[in-house]
């Protein structure tokens, strides 16, 4: 694809509002705490089972479920797992039933924007990308539709921070 092409591909039909978008870039303390208060469900996408206990995309949301965070997993691999921290996995964003409050994502940076449409047909309120893992085409897009954005944080530390 010719380089106009591809900036003209990667062009939102959305009029983008540079206030409104930067509003949804959540980088301050007070920013993760408003997200974090109206966070009840969350989407985990990445996650895995058990069997991985000792790793964040495991221990991670088993400490937002302690929290009181009401836990969707949605694997990327591991077929044969049915459940997840006594929850029914989900395969896709797409196939979960109900709103979400905001999808949490442990994926390789360069992964994320694979999961771009059906993050924005399921319509969080926020998309929440752990410790190490940013996307800017993803987070512009998705901030400029009015979707919060934090990037490079972990929900753990956080929900710890604010006494959860």
């Amino acid at each position: 694809m010719a380089a106009v092409d591809r900036e003209f591909h990667n062009q939102s039909t959305v009029p983008v509002d540079s206030r409104c978008m930067s509003d949804h870039r959540i980088r301050t303390e007070d920013a993760v705490g408003r997200v974090l208060g109206y966070t009840r469900r969350i989407a985990v996408l990445g996650i895995k089972p058990e069997t991985h206990a000792e790793q964040p995309a495991h221990y991670v949301p088993a400490y937002a479920k302690r929290a009181g965070l009401e836990v969707v997993p949605v694997p990327v691999y591991y077929p044969e797992v049915t459940e997840i921290l006594g929850v029914p996995v989900v395969r896709s964003l797409r196939a979960i039933a109900g709103p979400v409050d905001m999808v949490v994502v442990f994926r390789r940076s360069a992964d994320v924007a694979q999961h771009l449409d059906d993050v924005l047909a399921l319509s969080p309120k926020c998309l929440w990308m752990q410790s190490g893992i940013s996307n800017e085409p993803v987070a512009s897009t998705l901030a400029a539709r009015g979707i919060d954005v934090v990037e490079d944080r972990c929900l753990m530390v956080e929900l710890r921070l604010r006494g959860r």
